[in-house]
C-alpha cells in the first residue's frame, strides 16, 4: 500500500426515492408512505461513509444534466467528499425507488441512467490513493463491463489493492456465479452478506462460505445483518464479531455504511479485528436513519 490515506470509490451515484410503508402493499390500492429523497448509490454511499470515518475519499461520478445530477452532487459537497463531476448530455441521473416495510427491510427498484460508461478516461491520478473500493454495479451493467475490467487492470498494475463489493444477488443473477468468480480473481478482498456468499458459494453456512471464496481472494468478510460479521484471510484464523445494539429505521445503505468503517482502518494496515469493529460501528449508525448517507452536519 501506499503511504496515502485516500479511497478511490468506483461505481454508481444514485437519486434514491424511498417509501416507508407501514402496513403491507395492496396491489391497485393506494398506501399512504412516507416519501423522502437522498443521494445513494453504493459508492456514493461507501465514500460519504469514509468521510464520516475521517478518511478521505474521491468518488468517480458521472450523472445526467438534470436537476437530480446537480443535487446528488451537491450532496457530496456538503459532505466533504471529493468527486469528479462529468455530466452525460441525453442522459437521466441514476435513480432507485426504494420501498422500505415496517420491519426495517427494503426492496429496490434501480436505473443506472448516466452511470453506465465507466472506462480508464474516467480515473483520477492513483498515485494519491492507497485502496480503491469497487462496487459489482458497475461490472454487472454491460455498458460499462468492459472499461471497468480495464480500470481494474490498470488498478493492478498501480499495485493497489482493490475492494469489491458484488452487489445484490437479483442483480448477480444477471451474469451468473461463474462470472461472479472470474472476477473474484481479480481482486485482494471481497466484501458481501450471507445471501451472496451463498448464491457464490453454493454454502449457506458462512464459515464454510467464506473457506471456498478464500480459494479465490485473499481476504473475505462476510455481513451478517443483528449476527455481526466475520472474516478470514488465507493465512489467518476466523474472526466473528456480533453487530452492535441499535434501532433499526431502514437498512439501506448498511452494508455500505460497513464496508466504509472496515475500510478506514484495512487500508491503514489495520488489524481485521478493528477493521470488523469500525464496520459495525456505521453499520449500526447508517440503519437508524432514513437514507443511506451520514447527517449533514448543520452549519
Amino acid at each position: 500500500m501506499t503511504n496515502n490515506s485516500k479511497i478511490l470509490c468506483i461505481g454508481d451515484i444514485m437519486l434514491d426515492v424511498t417509501a416507508v410503508i407501514g402496513k403491507p402493499i395492496v396491489e391497485g390500492l393506494e398506501t399512504r408512505a412516507s416519501i423522502s429523497t437522498f443521494g445513494g448509490g453504493a459508492a456514493a454511499n461507501v465514500a460519504s461513509w469514509l468521510v464520516a470515518a475521517n478518511t478521505p475519499s474521491y468518488l468517480i461520478t458521472r450523472v445526467g444534466d438534470d436537476a437530480a445530477g446537480k443535487a446528488v452532487l451537491d450532496q457530496l459537497d456538503q459532505l466533504g467528499v471529493a468527486h469528479s463531476d462529468k455530466v452525460v448530455p441525453g442522459k437521466n441521473t441514476g435513480v432507485v425507488i426504494v420501498i422500505v416495510g415496517n420491519d426495517g427491510e427494503r426492496t429496490m427498484f434501480p436505473d443506472s441512467g448516466a452511470n453506465a460508461g465507466l472506462g480508464v478516461a474516467d480515473l483520477p491520478e492513483l498515485s494519491e490513493f492507497s485502496a480503491v473500493y469497487l462496487s459489482g454495479y458497475p461490472l454487472i451493467n454491460p455498458q460499462s463491463n468492459p472499461g471497468v475490467l480495464e480500470i481494474v487492470e490498470v488498478l493492478r498494475r498501480a499495485k493497489l489493492p482493490i475492494i469489491f463489493d458484488p452487489a445484490t444477488v437479483g442483480v448477480l443473477l444477471e451474469v451468473g456465479v461463474a462470472k461472479v468468480r472470474q472476477w473474484l480473481e481479480l481482486i485482494d478482498v471481497v466484501v458481501l452478506n450471507e445471501e451472496e456468499a451463498q448464491f457464490i458459494t453454493g454454502f449457506a453456512n458462512p464459515v464454510d462460505a467464506a473457506g471456498d471464496l478464500l480459494k479465490i481472494v485473499p481476504t473475505v468478510v462476510i455481513k451478517r445483518g443483528s449476527n455481526g460479521a466475520l472474516a478470514q484471510t488465507r493465512d489467518g484464523s476466523l474472526i466473528q464479531i456480533p453487530a452492535l445494539p441499535t434501532t433499526v429505521v431502514n437498512t439501506t445503505g448498511a452494508g455500505d455504511a460497513f464496508a466504509a468503517g472496515f475500510i478506514s482502518i484495512w487500508a491503514q494496515d489495520g488489524q481485521l479485528n478493528d477493521a470488523l469493529e469500525a464496520g459495525a460501528k456505521l453499520a449500526a449508525e447508517c440503519v437508524a436513519l432514513i437514507g443511506a448517507r451520514p447527517l449533514v452536519a448543520p452549519n
